[in-house]
């Protein structure tokens, strides 16, 4: 049933938002000559698959976890998506083609072994990668992988219609965080 839910609204967020995306696309090309990103990450028991977003980060801004990056990669429109979450838009195609969920897991980077490690062991690859979920509901990132992973876990345990609805809720009202990247030690 939560699959149905994902298809219906992925297609009604892509069609309504298309406005949306026209005008980030056209804003990103402006900015930065690149709207869209594309980048490997482990969904569903394990398996890769290519996330698409709207670009944030300058072009060659290394692949590591958000909380790892420098904060002057961050162009001015992508801080601007990050803000108001329009960068995660484009994962609605993800969604639409079964490689994620609107809600579950955030799909980690194939280089966070730990956290890959900590999902193993807690059963967290049985669900769908989420855009939103119970750790991103209570401000918990990638830059904790155990503690990530625990909240990962509460959700595959009672991952329900009720708690589907809830999550979409909560991101909706402005509870769904991302990873932050952190501000840079000098």
């Amino acid at each position: 049933m939560i699959r149905a839910f994902d298809i219906l609204f992925s297609l009604l967020g892509m069609i309504f938002g298309i406005p949306v995306f026209l005008v980030v696309i056209l804003l990103s090309l402006l900015d930065h000559g690149s709207p869209f990103f594309r980048q490997i990450r482990v969904g569903r028991e394990q398996q890769p698959f290519t996330l698409v977003k709207f670009r944030t980060m300058a072009i060659g801004t290394r692949s590591v976890g958000t909380h790892l990056v420098d904060p002057t990669s961050i162009t001015r429109l992508g801080r601007f998506l990050r803000k108001t979450k329009l960068d995660e838009l484009p994962q609605l195609i993800n969604v639409l083609m079964g490689q994620m969920s609107l809600v579950g897991p955030r799909p980690c980077l194939p280089n966070q072994t730990e956290l890959i490690q900590e999902r193993l062991r807690r059963g967290v690859f049985a669900l769908r990668p989420g855009i939103t979920g119970i750790a991103q509901v209570n401000e918990v990132d990638m830059s904790t992988p155990r503690k990530l992973a625990r909240y990962d876990q509460v959700m595959v345990k009672r991952m329900s219609l009720r708690l589907y609805f809830k999550m979409i809720a909560a991101t909706a009202i402005g509870k769904g965080h991302g990873d932050r990247v952190r501000a840079v030690l000098t």
